[in-house]
């Protein structure tokens, strides 16, 4: 029964990831109420998810031609924040992380249910080439992202647009390629470092990145014949709730 709610879970959470992102906040707190660890949970969810983050990248590949080369050097603090990050959530004691989930499922969901009116307010940017006054802050901007990222890491997306914004990109299509790319880079090393210090539960983390990629190819169509903007409430109701039933728990 364990690995059957855990493969639905992953599968329904592959379906709103492919129209509307967030499935994180589904998988991880199951991963919990079934009683792994809330450490042990979001280094498996980490490691489960990777896959579906690099098909993304994948997908939007055509998007980043064109994209000026500097850019990509937001993968170095991508990278550096991200090990921070995880060092951060292993030295982390488990009775304080326990207190810390329900903020950081809440404050996640937030950042989820504010991304359209974000996303809206970046595409109206004023220039469209690198700014190179801006490059600095970006480059600390995506350096907290990345130690977010590799602490826990749902909805970190839309900070990470808020970065390229920065740097003067108002393309959305290409600012999604390039979060995509930054996005595994980030879930790559966390899981790297995860893996290496033994934090993941590997049944459950193969059943999920299996559930999130068949949910991503056979869920997609569901998804969408039920609506974006569904899909989006109904995330937005199981963060807040599952945050709320965490909260009770303590």
């Amino acid at each position: 029964m364990h690995d059957l709610i855990v493969f639905v879970t992953a599968l329904v959470a592959g379906g709103i990831n492919s129209v509307a992102a967030g499935g994180s906040l589904l998988t991880f707190p199951t991963l919990i109420w079934l009683g792994v660890p809330s450490i042990n949970a979001n280094a498996t969810n980490t490691v489960a998810i990777w896959p579906g983050t690099l098909g993304s990248t994948w997908a939007y590949r055509r998007d980043l031609r064109g994209t000026d080369p500097r850019v990509y050097a937001l993968i170095v603090p991508s990278a550096a924040g991200s090990v921070v990050g995880a060092v951060l959530l292993y030295r982390t004691p488990t009775d304080l992380f326990d207190g810390l989930v329900p903020a950081l499922i809440a404050f996640a969901t937030v950042l989820f249910m504010l991304q359209d009116r974000i996303r809206r307010r970046l595409r109206v940017a004023p220039a469209d080439v690198l700014r190179s006054h801006w490059f600095a802050w970006a480059m600390l901007l995506q350096l907290l992202v990345g130690v977010y990222g590799g602490y826990y890491g749902a909805a970190m997306g839309i900070p990470m647009l808020a970065a390229l914004s920065l740097m003067g990109h108002t393309d959305i299509h290409q600012m999604n390629g390039l979060k995509n790319l930054l996005s595994t880079c980030i879930n790559v090393v966390a899981a790297l470092y995860f893996i290496g210090v033994g934090l993941v539960v590997w049944p459950d983390a193969i059943v999920m990145a299996v559930g999130t990629v068949a949910g991503g190819v056979g869920g997609a169509a569901m998804a969408r014949r039920i609506g974006r903007e569904a899909v989006r409430r109904l995330v937005v109701i199981i963060g807040f709730g599952m945050a709320i039933s965490l909260l009770a728990r303590l």
